[in-house]
């Protein structure tokens, strides 16, 4: 069984961004000096988990759906699906913890999905995809304030549509969400540790519907992404969506302060190429350098822009407008070993990109979500798989020796 190396998440600094110039590293001074985006990824590893893949947790699950076949799938399903690869967190001993998202996509048919983190382990000599384990998340100690789906507090897809996670040293979970949108700190069994930390000023439709305010942020818009910063004191967490009042295609980036439980004065934009894409997940590079997935909204051969930028925090224009640096374009990594296909060229076409960890100075591990069982970007007609690629980039990132652990 192929294992992947050590990975540490890691976090951030500064204001808004800009080109990012290589800092650090023993590269040559030729590749030192270079600057501007990056050429074309190499495909290095690809391994998937079938669509079809179900553990015990909310049985039945989907009940919420109909009965009409999507996809070729009829639901309910017996079991709940391994689906929704919306944000992941290494572990010493090559798996990984693998944030499930909120369900099947909205607040009001998810009730029957249970919050979980699923532990995974590729093999990419037989590229396949190990579901070896995992924790659901819960609420024992009643620190969510209003009613819970579930009785027996057991968090479901109809309470928070989480998204992104960081998993600390002490072996915690941070776990962004949509919904509020909220912070999450549980401990290594999934428990709530804390009352849901909001943001500040800004409330999606669900967190406004129950608070009697007005939503200024579209839904499902909240954390998608969330980066650590490498000494672990700071939370960086992204939104996916435009507050309103904000330049279209700006997200906020805020800084909170893990020590003091509090959002910090400091924040940050990130600037989409359009207003329609959204970004898929956010992480260190060092101490003020980031990666940034950035996508449409299409899957198959409509998509047509699927890519990681590498932006600085401490570089930004006159106005504010981060500068960014193509990192990445996951349309067009090449292929010459036909680890993806009979191809030359690999495509990771699928409509939600939401997952990409370090692995070396110049090797990236993508994942996608695969919104069982709705999307079907690499075959139409087929809910898609759970794809776990490495690609190996053009230069290196000269990444903090925190990140490559």
């Amino acid at each position: 069984m192929t294992r992947l190396p050590r990975l540490a998440l890691t976090g951030l600094t500064v204001l808004t961004l800009a080109v990012a110039l290589p800092t650090g590293g023993s590269a040559a001074p030729a590749e030192a000096e270079r600057s501007g985006d990056f050429g074309p990824a190499v495909l290095t590893g690809f391994a998937k988990l079938p669509a079809l893949t179900f553990v015990p947790a909310s049985d039945p699950s989907g009940s919420l759906l109909g009965t009409a076949p999507v996809n070729g799938v009829t639901p309910p399903f017996a079991d709940q699906p391994v689906q929704g690869f919306s944000g992941i967190a290494r572990n010493g001993d090559g798996s990984y913890d693998v944030l499930s998202d909120n369900g099947y996509g909205n607040i009001n048919n998810s009730g029957d999905f249970v919050l979980r983190i699923q532990r995974l382990i590729p093999d990419f000599g037989t590229r396949a995809v190990d579901a070896v384990g995992g924790i659901n998340l819960t609420d024992p100690s009643g620190f969510v304030s209003w009613p819970l789906t579930r009785a027996d507090r057991v968090l479901t897809g109809a309470d928070f549509d989480v998204e992104s996670i960081v998993k600390a040293e002490d072996g915690s979970y941070w776990i962004g969400d949509e919904f509020g949108p909220y912070l999450l700190h549980l401990d290594r069994a999934g428990r709530l540790l804390a009352a849901p930390v909001p943001l500040p000023g800004v409330n999606a439709p669900e967190s406004a519907a129950r608070l009697g305010v007005t939503a200024n942020l579209g839904s499902s818009k909240g954390f998608e992404g969330m980066a650590a910063s490498v000494d672990g004191k700071y939370l960086y967490p992204l939104l996916e969506g435009t507050v309103s009042g904000d330049t279209a295609g700006a997200l906020r980036i805020n800084q909170f302060d893990r020590g003091a439980n509090a959002y910090t004065a400091k924040r940050w934009t990130y600037q989409l190429e359009s207003p329609a894409n959204a970004i898929g997940d956010f992480i260190a590079v060092d101490k003020q350098r980031f990666l940034v997935i950035e996508r449409d909204n299409n899957q198959g051969d409509a998509a047509a822009f699927k890519k990681i930028y590498l932006v600085d925090l401490a570089d930004r224009d006159r106005n504010g407008q981060v500068d960014k640096t193509l990192v990445a374009d996951l349309l067009n990594i090449a292929d010459p070993k036909h680890l993806g296909g009979t191809a030359g060229t690999f495509r990771f076409p699928f409509q939600t990109i939401e997952d990409v960890l370090i692995l070396d100075n110049r090797t990236l591990a993508v994942l996608n979500d695969n919104n069982f069982p709705f999307s079907s970007g690499r075959t139409a007609g087929r809910p898609d798989d759970n794809e776990f690629i490495t690609i190996r980039l053009d230069r290196s990132l000269h990444a903090d020796h925190r990140v490559l652990g």
